[in-house]
């Protein structure tokens, strides 16, 4: 079934200094419309961190790179969509190691320091000889404008609508420093991560230990709280590569923990756009909880809450059925006080003190029909806890992709 692309949502950012970027079809995807390879390069030597799925079925292109990461001295990544790689065996490791020996050649670095991403049908073998090519043809057409930036970020596309795109800067010391983030994922998005693949570019100059340290805390509070099916995938795969380009050295104090911020808003930014992008989504839905008494307590809960169907197929159809989303709170596993449980939706109070409070159901029906975003807001106590989490409804054109996914 072909994949209608949407407008993009959020301003295309610019490139950070140092770094190019394409994107180009070599006919893994049977849409010659639809780009399925990528290049990410730097013209210095980068820092490089990593996030990974936390599934113990991973594809090979996970393998080799959180082999390699945290580090230094890398120039590139290197992307496919339209094949996982995944559940291929020792062939699928060395295919993923010849697919950065391919990239390698074309600019002139080591296979060391390129690093790999693939997404798509599992267990099936890269078809190297197109990828080979694919490499070569995006190689030669790297750019540093915005709309190279694009066409890279739809090289990583599988079943998304549209590419996911965001970018900050800010001043350190009289540096400028950018951030730009390039996301996919619209299913089988469940944590720990949401598939989702995203590469960070950054002109930053930062150390290997700084670098995985704030991916892995923006992470945990942006692609950790989005949950579109609640299926975990094999290749879920978040790297940031700092190259260092607006000089000096690498930052520290304040001007670190600065960055840090920029990072975590650019990943909740790409986080959001993906629940939003879910397949066949109508509407986006924020999970607001607060209460619990840890911040894990609170992620448990709400991913109840995102991850059940009746909830899911609640919201598409409009319907205000706080008993749903209540139950779905209870059976989290997680120990309160129902009689304290307080819930809004859209900003209606529909449930405290044990029982339903009387609104007008046609007015909240009307508020989840005529926005985007539908708002569910969980006091769950008076407990510290608490989170934003992510998820999207489920509706009957989510079913026909997945069922024609392959077929």
């Amino acid at each position: 079934m072909p994949i209608a692309e949407t407008p993009l949502q959020l301003p295309i950012p610019h490139m950070p200094a140092g770094f190019r970027a394409a994107g180009v079809h070599a006919g893994l995807k049977r849409n010659p419309t639809r780009e399925d390879v990528a290049l990410f390069v730097s013209t210095q030597p980068c820092t490089a961190a990593g996030v990974y799925t936390t599934n113990l079925v991973y594809a090979a292109p996970v393998a080799y790179d959180r082999a390699r990461t945290p580090g230094e001295g890398f120039r590139a990544v290197v992307v496919n969509s339209g094949n996982a790689n995944a559940c291929t065996g020792s062939r699928g490791l060395q295919d993923a190691e010849a697919m950065a020996a391919a990239a390698a050649e074309q600019l002139g670095v080591q296979g060391s320091e390129v690093l790999v991403l693939s997404t798509g049908v599992i267990g099936e073998f890269l078809p190297m000889p197109v990828l080979t090519t694919g490499i070569a043809q995006a190689a030669a057409v790297l750019g540093e404008s915005q709309q190279s930036l694009v066409t890279a970020a739809r090289g990583m596309m599988t079943t998304d609508t549209r590419p996911k795109l965001y970018g900050r800067t800010f001043t350190a010391g009289g540096r400028a420093i950018s951030i730009t983030g390039v996301a996919k994922g619209a299913a089988m998005v469940g944590p720990r991560m949401a598939t989702m693949l995203g590469v960070i570019l950054t002109d930053a100059p930062l150390a290997a230990a700084d670098a995985q340290r704030l991916l892995g805390e923006a992470c945990e509070e942006s692609f950790n709280c989005v949950s579109v099916d609640g299926h975990t995938s094999t290749n879920d795969t978040v790297l940031l590569l700092a190259n260092g380009a607006a000089g000096g050295p690498c930052l520290g104090g304040e001007d670190l923990e600065e960055f840090g911020r920029l990072l975590m808003d650019t990943c909740r930014t790409l986080a959001r756009e993906i629940a939003d992008d879910g397949e066949g989504a109508t509407h986006v839905i924020r999970i607001e909880l607060t209460g619990a008494q840890t911040r894990d307590d609170a992620r448990t809960i709400a991913r109840a809450v995102a991850d059940s169907p009746l909830v899911k197929t609640a919201i598409s159809g409009a319907d205000p059925n706080w008993g749903r989303i209540v139950s779905a709170a209870g059976y989290a596993g997680v120990p309160f006080d129902a009689n304290r449980l307080v819930l809004h939706v859209n900003g209606t109070l529909l449930f405290a003190e044990g029982a339903p409070v009387a609104c007008d159901e046609t007015a909240v029906s009307d508020s989840i029909r005529g926005s985007r975003e539908t708002e569910i807001r969980l006091v769950v106590g008076d407990g510290p806890g608490s989170i934003t989490f992510y998820s999207s409804d489920l509706t009957a054109e989510y079913v026909h992709l997945n069922a024609d996914y392959r077929t």
